[in-house]
Formats: structure tokens, C-alpha cells, sequence
């Protein structure tokens, strides 16, 4: 009865798929897309911001007088001629009314730019408002390995509200 039953079913299977021809397959293989290079270059600051700049870090910074910072392996002169407007920045990057993050991100991007550039010395304005970038750019800037000094802006370029930021670029003389 079994076999009976399974002809009955091959028949029944045979006279349904008549005229049916399989289907062709297609041998198409997918990639991934390519990248827009504007996310790449975001996704790339944004790891450079995080890598770099820490909320923790508390640097040796002035608490009177003007904000001034220096790596040890830098000249004090270096310093000195930053205040004196020796050094004119190239670049200028204003983050007021930013929040934290975004000024981070910011900052990151200016560094960078900076050495894309070839560009010694940038500006940075953060303004006086509540004084959160005031006081945290300064720790941020300390932190980043590309930055030699930083000095309180003259006033021709901001004062107390902005900084001139002194970067290394490797080993390519100032040009003036």
C-alpha cells in the first residue's frame, strides 16, 4: 500500500512541475559601498578627539596671570615669543556657544588642519561666557601631543578670551 500510495504521489508531482524549469542563479557578488570620505575624516576626528582629551586630566596650568603652557622639551623663549605676537596664526577656529563635545571635536579638527597645513600656530577664541571652555581648553591642549605651547591671545587677537596655540609639525623650520 506504501508503494502504491508513493507513485500516487510521484505521479501527482510529476504532472504538477511539467513545464517548470529551474531558475538561473545569479553569480553577482556584493561589496560593501565606498566610504564618503566627509564620514571617514568625521569618524577619524572623532577618534582623535577621544583619544586625545581627557575631562580627568588636570594639568599643571597658571592660576594667576596669563594662561600659559609649555612641554618640557620646549624653549621658554618659545613661549615668550608667542606672547609677543612673533608667531601669527594661520589658522583661527571660534567656539563660542559649543558645547563641550563638540568643541573638543573642533579642536581636534584645528590640530589636524594644522598639520595637514604646515601651519605653526593657530588661534583659538572660546570667548568668556561661563567659563567652561575657558577652563577646559587649556587641559585639552595639554594633553595633545602635537602641541608645543600655548599663551593667552594678544590683544589684537582675542586677549583673555582666546589662545595662541604653537603646533609641531615635525621637523619644518617657521616661516614668517
Amino acid at each position: 500500500m506504501n508503494k502504491s500510495k508513493d507513485n500516487d504521489d510521484l505521479a501527482l508531482f510529476t504532472e504538477l512541475t511539467k513545464g517548470i524549469k529551474p531558475f538561473q542563479q545569479s553569480k553577482h557578488h556584493f561589496t560593501t559601498a565606498p566610504k564618503d570620505r566627509k564620514i571617514v575624516e568625521e569618524k577619524e576626528q572623532q577618534l582623535h578627539a577621544d583619544s586625545y582629551f581627557s575631562d580627568t586630566y588636570q594639568p599643571l596650568l597658571p592660576v594667576n596671570g596669563p594662561m600659559k603652557w609649555a612641554r618640557d622639551d620646549v624653549d621658554r623663549h618659545e613661549v615668550k615669543r608667542l606672547r609677543r605676537g612673533d608667531y601669527l596664526p594661520d589658522l583661527l577656529l571660534d567656539v563660542h556657544g559649543m558645547r563641550q563635545t563638540e568643541a573638543k571635536l573642533e579642536l581636534a579638527a584645528l590640530i589636524q588642519a594644522c598639520i595637514k597645513q604646515q601651519s605653526h600656530c593657530c588661534c583659538i577664541m572660546h570667548g568668556h561666557g561661563t567659563g567652561i571652555l575657558k577652563q577646559n581648553i587649556p587641559m585639552w591642549l595639554a594633553q595633545h601631543p602635537h602641541v608645543k605651547a600655548f599663551h593667552q591671545a594678544t590683544k589684537e587677537w582675542g586677549g583673555d578670551a582666546a589662545l595662541l596655540i604653537l603646533i609641531d609639525i615635525g621637523d619644518q623650520p617657521y616661516r614668517r
